[in-house]
């Protein structure tokens, strides 16, 4: 079973500074921003092993030769990543095709209010919205220990912001990973290297889908 108590580390991290510089993208090769905490920046593990080149080089694999730029910040919350969105997207080399947004995890580990979770979330979809950016938004679960009433308000901002900024919706960005020590750094918290390839197996389909639809309503 996976430890939740163990998954507070994520929200003890300090905030660090995004592990991957912008960098130019050749005209007609879709640029992915993947924007979230310490399971997007992919801590604890080396260069070229995180969630973004992992996806990369998934999504390469598959023909789409897309670039991921990693904007993951260990130990962010909503409300950090409301506050760096701007300035996030300003410093891009060009608008992205897709915006992952996988946020909320320390908000829940450190009993935020669901309402100011889904506020701040809600703040960056529309921003994105505004700025035309489509989104592929990645959710969580609370954990066991927290109250009913509490579970059900965090766990459904996810489906309720997707469906109403027609977002893309991942309902558990750790599916196939949270439980399974072998998949989990010695912290027993964050995903290792086979970890994150199992998360990134998991969320490949549903980028690809995203992407396709980015496609076909530039073609409309």
């Amino acid at each position: 079973m996976f430890n939740w108590y163990m998954l507070a580390a994520l929200a003890a991290l300090p905030a660090a500074a995004p592990a991957q510089a912008p960098v130019s993208v050749p005209a007609g090769e879709p640029l992915i921003l993947a924007f979230g905490d310490s399971l997007t920046a992919g801590y604890g593990l080396g260069r070229g092993l995180g969630f973004a080149p992992q996806l990369e080089d998934a999504l390469r694999r598959h023909g789409i030769k897309a670039h991921v730029h990693d904007a993951g910040v260990s130990g962010d919350t909503t409300s950090g990543g409301r506050q760096r969105l701007g300035w996030t997207l300003d410093g891009l080399p060009r608008k992205p095709d897709l915006a992952i947004v996988e946020l909320g995890a320390n908000d829940m580990l450190r009993g935020v209010d669901p309402a100011v979770t889904e506020a701040n979330l809600d703040a960056m979809l529309s921003e994105l919205q505004r700025r035309e950016i489509p989104v592929l938004l990645a959710g969580m679960l609370a954990a066991p220990n927290l109250s009913p009433s509490y579970r059900r308000r965090f766990e459904a901002i996810y489906p309720t912001l997707a469906r109403k900024y027609d977002a893309t919706l991942y309902p558990f960005f750790l599916q196939g990973v949270a439980g399974n020590r072998a998949l989990a750094l010695p912290d027993g918290v964050h995903p290792n290297f086979e970890g994150v390839k199992r998360v990134v197996t998991g969320i490949l389909p549903t980028v690809q889908r995203a992407l396709a639809r980015v496609s076909r309503r530039a073609a409309a």
